[in-house]
């Protein structure tokens, strides 16, 4: 069902802008993105990898449906990044923020895209600056360099019972 959705959404984006839209959608992260805000979240959320897919897909020029037949979106927690970050914190004046995060998710939504989650200590009454004070040094820290054969395209900060607090570009 994601990936239907996704695939209607990227079709009507298609219809509306043409290739350009295929090269904002694809190449610049557009759908993923765009996955964040997509609806219904109920459906999305249980495989947003599969609702980028879809609207991949759609924008394409000479692409046709090719559904999943399993989940696309794979969280793998990275408890070396959520050290060196800490390490990174505590020498540049940032370690109170650094010690709400409790783990560190690569959410990769298929074989190249993938978001990056904080999952913390915060509640969501949690203030909203300390958050985005968190975002905003993980980022800083966050070089950009998300390898060969990937990219980071979002930040995603979530407070204790999993509810997002905060998305941010990286």
């Amino acid at each position: 069902m994601a990936y239907d959705a996704g695939w209607r959404e990227g079709k009507q984006l298609f219809e509306d802008g043409g290739k350009g839209a295929g090269v904002r959608e694809v190449v610049w992260g557009g759908c993923v993105r765009r996955s964040l805000t997509a609806q219904p979240r109920n459906v999305v959320e249980k495989d947003r990898g599969a609702w980028v897919l879809g609207c991949k897909q759609a924008v394409g020029t000479g692409t046709d449906r090719h559904p999943p037949g399993r989940p696309v979106t794979h969280r793998v927690p990275d408890p070396d990044l959520l050290a060196r970050f800490r390490s990174w914190a505590g020498a540049n004046g940032a370690r109170q923020p650094a010690l709400h995060v409790s783990q560190v998710v690569l959410v990769h939504l298929g074989d190249r895209d993938y978001d990056v989650e904080l999952a913390t200590t915060y509640s969501d009454k949690s203030a909203k600056s300390v958050v985005k004070g968190l975002a905003d040094v993980f980022a800083d820290w966050w070089d950009g360099d998300d390898g060969d054969n990937a990219t980071a395209w979002n930040l995603i900060v979530t407070a204790e019972n999993g509810k997002r607090l905060s998305t941010r570009s990286l």
